[in-house]
């Protein structure tokens, strides 16, 4: 094919794609006349993106501390990119299914590697002074990371365990989240008190949740496999990257960051560190304590019943 015809074959398409949306194809290539060329900075929005670090002291690696952190939300980001195109797929394929459930957990590989930026890249001493300009935040806050475990299961599985037997898929979405295992992280269950850290999660992400909860009852990443031919649910591929992603989320990740944290938080080696925001780090981080299990009927009984054990 000759440029021209190319270029006339490729002018056709724009106005196919015009007049379908009901816009005149001569308005759209007239303002292309006017229009600036890209530029990287322009197209990621550098000068944006490199404007949201604010210090709340002068200490220097508070600012390795906030870059981190904002990396991570990126990545979440992307996590819960993927998981929409899962969701959404309508006929889903095993090989699809697949390859992008290992996108998501190579995302969760690499938030578990990067942890030595945090523990290695930090000053001890710093920290335990820009610390204290922080409470009561935490990284417990992470909406994204929370809709990240509603897209990935059940919300029985994400129930405190104490209280599993009690609920079902006919439980209000309201009281299951009273009932998530994080609350225990934020809440007395002597006298039911929430921790100003939990309200304050609340007051700005409670409804959003609770959408995010029923719009993924039956498209998580678990339901979507069910819903796959009986035969597909026994593709090894699929069951490897199920597994993969369901130890990488609730074990490996989460045991790097409790290391992670151990080096900060647990400075006289008791275990009697406090965390920014007040909660129970040691048990609402360790997987063995509260048994956060994506896919529990791709685990052997063995598996399941040393969950989370350190080796």
């Amino acid at each position: 094919m000759s440029n021209t015809d190319n270029s006339e074959a490729i002018l056709k398409e724009i106005e196919i794609k015009y007049q379908a949306i009901n816009q005149k194809t001569e308005t759209q290539l007239e303002g292309l006349l006017w229009s600036k060329p890209i530029t990287y900075w322009d197209y990621i929005q550098t000068d944006a993106l490199l404007g949201l670090q604010i210090q709340r002291t002068t200490l220097p690696d508070e600012m390795v501390f906030i870059m981190y952190h904002q990396v991570n939300e990126l990545i979440f980001k992307m996590i819960l990119w993927e998981m929409n195109q899962i969701s959404y797929c309508e006929n889903i394929k095993t090989d699809f299914f697949t390859e992008r459930l290992m996108r998501i957990s190579r995302y969760f590989d690499m938030l578990t590697t990067s942890f030595g930026i945090m523990e290695n890249g930090m000053e001890v001493d710093q920290y335990m002074k820009f610390r204290n300009t922080l409470t009561p935040a935490s990284g417990f806050q992470s909406a994204q990371y929370r809709l990240i475990e509603f897209s990935s299961t059940d919300l029985i599985n994400l129930i405190d365990h104490r209280y599993r037997d009690s609920i079902d898929r006919n439980t209000p979405y309201e009281f299951a989240l009273e009932h998530l295992y994080w609350q225990a992280a934020g809440k007395d269950y002597h006298t039911g008190k929430k921790s100003f850290l939990l309200e304050e999660f609340e007051r700005k992400y409670k409804k959003m949740f609770l959408n995010h909860m029923e719009e993924y009852n039956t498209i998580n990443i678990w339901q979507k496999f069910k819903q796959l031919p009986e035969l597909d649910q026994k593709n090894p591929e699929l069951i490897v990257a199920m597994r993969h992603y369901d130890h990488t989320v609730n074990i490996t990740w989460v045991m790097q960051h409790l290391n992670t944290a151990k080096k900060y938080i647990d400075q006289s080696g008791k275990g009697d560190g406090e965390a920014t925001g007040g909660s129970d780090w040691k048990k609402y981080m360790h997987p063995k304590y509260q048994r956060r299990i994506f896919f529990p009927e791709l685990w052997s009984a063995e598996e399941l019943a040393h969950w989370g054990e350190e080796k």
